[in-house]
């Protein structure tokens, strides 16, 4: 087996690794030791884990609690609703209510066990509660290791958008065991790929050539494509895609600038998951359909060459990624966009690209907007 990666996010005074391999249940003592130790030297009393029942059925969740215990740390499992209705004002008072109950301190710890969700909801918990605590994200979806789990990025939605409340916090570590992903159902795992082709167009243009060199040919919709990529290759591109965001997020901590290139795809993307509810499209296939829209956006705009956009909607249609949008009341999409946090000044802002490794921002015509929705949406 082979060693764990370590990629440091470099924020001043705040750094903490993310640690990236297979099969690190075995390592999670030490991993946790340096970490959870205060400038006492000694580890928190007490940990809330806030995980979902998915994850602890396919056993992610008992080693980590095994680990902390071994460390002297009690353990207490909250067990939060699957899917974006956990990231809910209701959701996050009852978990404050369980750090009161435990009682945590200030120098104990959060642990979120899952994806996204359990990462963005866990993480804005421990920021607000005790006036901020320390958290440990243990991802175990694609998406959450390339993306959600890096940052310091926490919030909830309400039902007028997504992540409209929240709290930059960084976390003491992230570990991304690549192995847990074997465990995923195949379009849980399908949907980080759209975080994935993110990375490959905005940064590493390596990743979008390794996604094709395995794509290729395949069936455009299917789920064959990701299907295909092999275990040593994923872990290569959460290697890449982790040591993009740590790179991006150590020189812009809090979207003042660089970091908002991250947000390629997500400003049309957010709008399609508050609209449809947050249940019929999985945030990484939003991600996708707002891709493709901000690449046509690009062309119609002169901006971006017809042949990057080719290329970016090609890879995701061929990992099975969904390509088109659902029809939606127009008005309501750009209210949606309006309220998001990309907007400024009631403009609505689009990531775009001049070339593979070239974003920018730019606020198109809404005429453009409109009919590139035209040409995407599908009843």
């Amino acid at each position: 087996m082979s060693l764990p990666t370590t990629i440091e996010v470099a924020i001043p005074g705040r750094s903490y690794p993310v640690v990236v391999g297979e099969g690190l249940t075995r390592l999670l003592p030490e991993l946790f030791d340096g970490v959870l130790r205060g400038v006492d030297g000694a580890p928190p009393g007490r940990a809330l884990v806030v995980t979902q029942q998915p994850v602890i059925d396919a056993g992610h969740v008992a080693p980590v609690e095994g680990a902390l215990s071994m460390l002297g740390v009690d353990t207490v499992r909250r067990v939060v609703p699957d899917g974006e209705v956990a990231k809910s004002v209701e959701v996050l008072g009852d978990l404050w209510r369980a750090c009161a109950a435990v009682p945590l301190g200030r120098g104990d710890v959060v642990v979120a066990i899952g994806g996204g969700v359990v990462g963005d909801l866990a993480g804005f918990l421990a920021a607000t509660y005790n006036r901020g605590i320390g958290v440990v994200q243990v991802p175990t979806t694609l998406l959450a290791q390339v993306d959600a789990a890096i940052g310091g990025k926490t919030g909830i939605n309400l039902p007028e958008g997504k992540n409209l409340v929240g709290a930059f916090h960084q976390p003491r570590t992230v570990v991304c065991d690549v192995g847990a992903l074997a465990t995923l159902p195949e379009r849980i795992l399908r949907e980080g790929f759209g975080e994935v082709v993110k990375y490959g167009l905005i940064r590493d243009a390596e990743v979008l050539g390794l996604l094709e060199g395995v794509v290729d040919g395949g069936q455009a919709g299917s789920a064959a494509g990701a299907a295909a990529v092999p275990d040593d290759l994923l872990r290569e591109l959460v290697e890449r895609s982790v040591a993009v965001k740590a790179d991006v997020v150590a020189g812009d901590e809090r979207e003042g600038g660089e970091r908002a290139f991250l947000n390629l795809g997500h400003t049309f993307g957010h709008a399609v998951e508050s609209l449809t509810g947050y249940e019929q499209v999985l945030h990484g296939e939003a991600v996708s359909i707002g891709t493709v829209v901000a690449l046509r956006v690009g062309v119609a705009c002169g901006i971006t060459d017809a042949e990057v956009a080719r290329r970016g909607e090609a890879v995701l249609a061929a990992l099975g990624l969904p390509v088109r949008a659902p029809v939606l009341e127009r008005s309501e999409v750009w209210a949606a966009m309006a309220r998001d946090k990309k907007a400024a000044g009631g403009s609505v802002r689009f990531v775009l690209l001049e070339d593979v490794g070239k974003p920018l921002l730019h606020t198109p015509p809404r005429a453009v907007v409109d009919r590139v929705l035209d040409e995407v949406s599908v009843g």
